[in-house]
This record gives structure tokens, C-alpha cells and sequence, in this order.
């Protein structure tokens, strides 16, 4: 028996149990299905994660207090300890000096808290931090309309603030046309002089729910500190994106001399984007392969339902086989039989699912743009060859034991059965 005259008998076997043969398939179909739509949204999600933190640029680097190495509640414990220096202005200046550190561009020292906007009966709760003019371009943010904060704004700790998109809609029901208007921030009067551009979570939560305020206005009047000069965070722009790991040392060493830490304890974290990069990818690489895998398990019941079939086809067919081995059909001819129709519902299955995974992945990309997230399902072509193959070996491998069954007849006691 050729290889094609397999095809064709399969073919016609299968189209002999239609109603049967399509509920096998559609176990594959599921099965495939569900394995291109979890791997599309696990890895739209790692490329809408990946692309947030990347567009705040590449050459960005982030100072925390305290260190992710050390004993527990000592210097470099992952949180301050009782000996430990917070970062502080007098920081931030040392890093910003180039003969210090030649590696860096730009420094925004920043101090953060939370508190409550009102504007004309409506009130939202969003995090307020307190910034320096060098803050926007070092974030890599822009102004949909409006101006930045400036050095008069900081020497005159004027009550100005800047306001994330989200931020002024759930104030004024709109983002655009608020510069001028007049919010309370905790019960203070602050003039909106600006509005960013919307630009989606990020690696410190969404950037667009959000209130910027001068640095020394949120010092003096929200936002208090153990000290005067004390800051959360410090903002660093290298000065090119190869340049980042020099920078990293050299704001290392600064801080080390500053802070005078003990030889192999830091009291401080230096991130640059590749840490959070190679971090999120790891969350989300492993979120996908969760994600597959259980899909996969359908996968292997849409074969166990192959092989229920085959066995049950094998079963109604014992007189068929005797009667081909009595004309001379060899062993492997029927062999070759069963295994062509069982990877035929398999491969079938398998082109239908990749069809319908593309369709659930776009249909769950449509529903994500509807709701204003920005997050676009990506179908690859491993995700393809990978439920393919699967599906094309699912199908050798819960068919052999059929296919097997149905070789091994004899053929008398086959024409004999009834």
C-alpha cells in the first residue's frame, strides 16, 4: 500500500463516521486552540511590559535606599537599617558633578507620597511626587500642553503641579484644555500648569494616574521627611546607553565615599533598565510557560480521545482487517492504515486550532484596545511549529497502540468475530 492510497482510505473512513470523526477533532482543535491563544497573550504581555520600561529609555539608571545584599536588617539588607544613611540632596549633587562622574548626564532627585485632588466636588487619590526641572527629560516624559516646572517654581516653592492624563480626567472629565484651573492637593490650592502625554504603566505603576509638583513646594508642605534634604530616589541619565554600566560605578563609588559604608555593605541600590528588564522577562517568560502548559493538558486529552476512537474503530472494523490480511494486506499496510487516520483528525485539528487561537488572540487584542489598555496579543511562529508539532506527534503516538491492535489480528479469528 503506497503512501497515498493510505491518504485516500483514511479519508474515506473518516468520511464514513462524520458526526465521530468531528467530535475528535474538535478535542484537538480545543486543545491547539487554547495553545496559541495562552502563548499570544503571555507574550503580548512580556512585549506591553518590556516596551513600557524600554520607552523611558535605555541609558536610565534608578538609586534606592538601602541594598539588596547583606544580613537581615543590617547594612545591605534590602531595607534600611538602623545605621544606614538615607539618600539625600547633598547625594544627588555629588552625582551630578562630572568630574565625579563623567558617565552621567542628568540627575533628578525625587521625593514621593500619596494624597488626595479635589476640583469642584470630584476627588481622586494618586501619587504626588516632588521633582526637579531635570526630572521630565530624564523620564523621557513630554507635555501634551502646558510648560514644566522650572527653577522659579522651585526657588519660589510656588503651588504649581503637572498632572498625568488619567489623573486630570478623573478630575475634569477631560486631559485637555485644564491648564490654568485651579485643584486642591490635600486641601492646599494648586494652579495646573501642565498636562503629560499618556503613556501607560510602567515599572513604578501606571505614569499617567499621577501629580508632579516643585521639589521644594512638596519639602516645605506635603510631603515631610526624618530630614530636610532627605530624597526617595534618585533619577540618573547616562550619557549614552553603553555608558550605563561605567555610570553605575561611578555613582557607586560617589555613594560609598559619601555615605561611608562598610567594605562589602552598601546602604544603597543602583538599577539600571537591563535589571528590569531581565527581571520582568523572567516573571512573564515563566507566566507563559505556566500558561502553555496548562493549555497543553488539553492537548493531551484531545489525544486520549484519538486513541478512545481509534481503539473503538479498530473494534468495528475487526471483519475489514481480516478480510484485507485474508487478500493479502501485510502487517504494516494496516499499520500504516490506522496511523494515517489517526494523524489525519490530528493534523486537521491542528489547522483548524491554529485558525481559531489566531481569532481568540485577536478577538482578546480588540477587547483590550476597547478598554483602553495597551497590550496586543503576539501569535509567534514558535507558537505555531510548537502546538503543531505536538498536535502531529499526539496524534503517532495515542494512534500506535490502535494501529498496532489492528496489525496484530489474526486473520481468521477476525473474519470469525461478530
Amino acid at each position: 500500500m503506497t503512501f497515498t492510497q493510505a491518504i485516500l482510505e483514511a479519508l474515506e473512513s473518516l468520511n464514513g463516521n462524520k458526526m465521530r470523526s468531528g467530535l475528535t477533532v474538535l478535542g484537538i482543535v480545543i486543545g491547539v486552540a487554547a495553545v496559541i491563544a495562552m502563548l499570544a497573550v503571555g507574550n503580548g504581555a512580556q512585549e506591553s511590559i518590556t516596551g513600557s520600561i524600554s520607552s523611558i529609555g535605555t541609558n536610565l539608571l534608578f538609586v534606592f535606599s538601602g541594598s539588596q545584599d547583606g544580613p537581615p536588617g543590617g547594612p545591605g539588607s534590602g531595607r534600611s537599617g538602623n545605621n544606614d544613611r538615607p539618600l539625600t540632596l547633598g547625594d544627588a549633587d555629588a552625582i551630578s558633578d562630572p568630574f565625579a562622574a563623567p558617565s552621567v548626564e542628568l540627575v533628578a532627585p525625587v521625593i514621593q507620597g500619596n494624597g488626595v485632588l479635589t476640583f469642584s466636588g470630584e476627588n481622586t487619590s494618586t501619587t504626588i511626587s516632588g521633582v526637579t526641572p531635570t526630572y521630565f527629560p530624564v523620564r523621557n516624559m513630554e507635555l501634551a500642553e502646558g510648560e514644566p516646572i522650572n527653577e522659579e517654581h522651585l526657588l519660589g516653592r510656588m503651588s504649581v503641579v503637572i498632572l498625568g492624563p488619567e489623573t486630570a480626567i478623573a478630575l475634569f472629565g477631560h486631559a485637555d484644555g485644564v491648564v490654568g484651573e485651579t485643584i486642591r492637593i490635600e486641601g492646599q490650592p494648586f494652579r495646573v500648569i501642565g498636562v503629560l502625554v499618556a503613556k501607560g504603566g510602567g515599572a513604578f505603576g501606571s505614569e499617567d494616574d499621577s501629580a508632579y509638583i516643585p521639589f521644594t513646594t512638596a519639602q516645605a508642605r506635603l510631603i515631610k521627611r526624618s530630614s530636610r534634604d532627605q530624597v526617595d530616589v534618585i533619577f540618573v541619565q547616562a550619557t549614552t546607553a553603553e555608558s550605563v554600566p561605567q555610570a553605575a560605578e561611578e555613582i557607586s563609588n560617589i555613594i560609598r565615599t559619601r555615605h561611608r559604608t562598610p567594605i562589602g555593605y552598601d546602604d544603597f541600590t543602583v538599577f539600571t533598565q537591563q535589571d528590569f528588564l531581565s527581571t520582568f522577562e523572567t516573571i512573564t517568560g515563566v507566566l507563559t510557560i505556566f500558561l502553555g502548559g496548562i493549555a497543553g493538558i488539553s492537548l493531551l486529552v484531545g489525544g486520549i480521545g484519538i486513541m478512545n476512537i481509534m481503539l473503538v474503530s479498530v473494534t468495528e472494523r475487526t471483519r475489514e482487517i481480516g478480510l484485507r490480511k485474508a487478500l493479502g494486506a501485510r502487517k504494516r499496510d494496516i499499520l500504516l492504515q490506522f496511523l494515517t487516520e489517526s494523524s489525519l483528525l490530528s493534523l486537521i485539528g491542528g489547522i483548524i486550532g491554529i485558525l481559531f487561537g489566531w481569532f481568540i488572540a485577536f478577538v482578546v487584542g480588540r477587547v483590550a484596545i476597547a478598554t483602553g489598555n495597551n497590550f496586543v496579543p503576539v501569535v509567534g511562529t514558535d507558537a505555531i511549529i510548537l502546538s503543531t508539532s505536538f498536535s502531529a506527534i499526539i496524534g503517532l503516538f495515542f494512534g500506535i497502540y490502535p494501529a498496532s491492535r489492528a496489525a496484530n489480528l489474526e486473520p481468521v479469528e477476525a473474519l470469525r468475530y461478530e
